[in-house]
């Protein structure tokens, strides 16, 4: 996967059911790469839902994992199929070597300048400022000054009220996670709901797509 392609939206998948998670994989597939999804390691059956996941619906969404935590983690996911990888901490040396090795996409997480500008070093193709509600959108803006455009993502406390002030600040991405789908929809399975808050972020940062070109 080359990082030119990865989309703006992550859908952050924590929690899920077996059947949640692919019904929301399926209703993804069909918005054409317009959004990521990562199933994260602290899902018991993660593994099983990245699998069926690209097996089913690769061709049309990107797959990867969160919760990243060590090099089996690593290992596991890569070998299950996940095109992508995020930590909400820094990446080891192991877990790069092993991404570039398999042309997995590594988004590591920092909090300051200096542990973004090290996770660059070391090879991220993205870097996600975690958690981005407790930095404030204006960290995106002020860390890019001194390091020059970087390929940011914001992820933590991301909603449908603050996502569009993140990019507007320079982040070129954003995660989000229990804020994205309605609980009821989710846990109802109900389709048509969790279809209308796809819909419903898209046409949020839709005003700030030419404004941060990657």
């Amino acid at each position: 996967m080359r990082v030119e392609n990865y989309p703006k939206l992550t859908v952050i998948m924590r929690g899920y059911t077996y059947e949640q998670a692919m019904l929301i994989i399926k209703i993804l597939s069909n918005y054409d790469h317009k959004l990521a999804v990562e199933v994260t390691t602290n899902n018991p059956d993660h593994l099983q839902v990245i699998r069926d996941g690209i097996a089913q619906y690769g061709d049309k969404v990107y797959i990867g994992v969160g919760t990243v935590l060590n090099l089996q983690h690593a290992k596991e996911a890569i070998a299950a199929g996940a095109q992508f990888m995020l930590g909400p901490q820094q990446f080891t040396d192991d877990i790069y070597e092993l991404a570039k090795n398999k042309h997995v996409l590594t988004i590591p997480g920092a909090m300051t300048p200096t542990e973004v500008y090290t996770q660059f070093q070391k090879g991220a193709d993205i870097v996600k400022i975690f958690p981005a509600v407790t930095v404030g959108s204006e960290m995106f803006k002020q860390v890019q000054g001194p390091l020059g455009k970087r390929r940011l993502m914001a992820v933590g406390g991301i909603n449908l009220k603050n996502v569009q002030d993140f990019f507007w600040n320079g982040a070129s991405y954003a995660g989000v996670g229990s804020n994205f789908f309605n609980k009821q929809d989710v846990q109802s399975l109900n389709e048509a709901g969790l279809r209308e808050s796809i819909e419903n972020f898209l046409n949020m940062i839709k005003p700030t797509e030419a404004q941060y070109a990657k």
